[in-house]
């Protein structure tokens, strides 16, 4: 169910991420040697990198992505009486 969630919330982050985009590339434009762009252009370049690097970041993290050790799953099953301990 958490993955229907994460692409609703990719969603907006897609024109969050256009516009902060657009204004990074209006800030630095003279030190970069660009011409500022549009909300439109902000949007396919958006795009273009989101289709270029979800697969990449998908792979790395795929390949070294290990279960962590650690005390799960859990081995103690409480009984009956488990709250009188201590």
């Amino acid at each position: 169910m958490s993955g229907c969630f994460g692409l609703l919330a990719a969603g907006p982050m897609f024109f969050v991420s256009g516009w902060v985009l657009m204004l990074f590339a209006g800030i630095v434009h003279e030190d970069v040697g660009i011409r500022p762009f549009g909300y439109g252009t902000a949007l396919v370049v958006t795009l273009a990198l989101w289709l270029v690097l979800a697969p990449a970041i998908s792979a790395v993290v795929r390949t070294t992505w290990k279960p962590r050790s650690g005390p799960w799953p859990v081995t103690w099953k409480p009984g009956p009486d488990w709250w009188r301990r201590g």
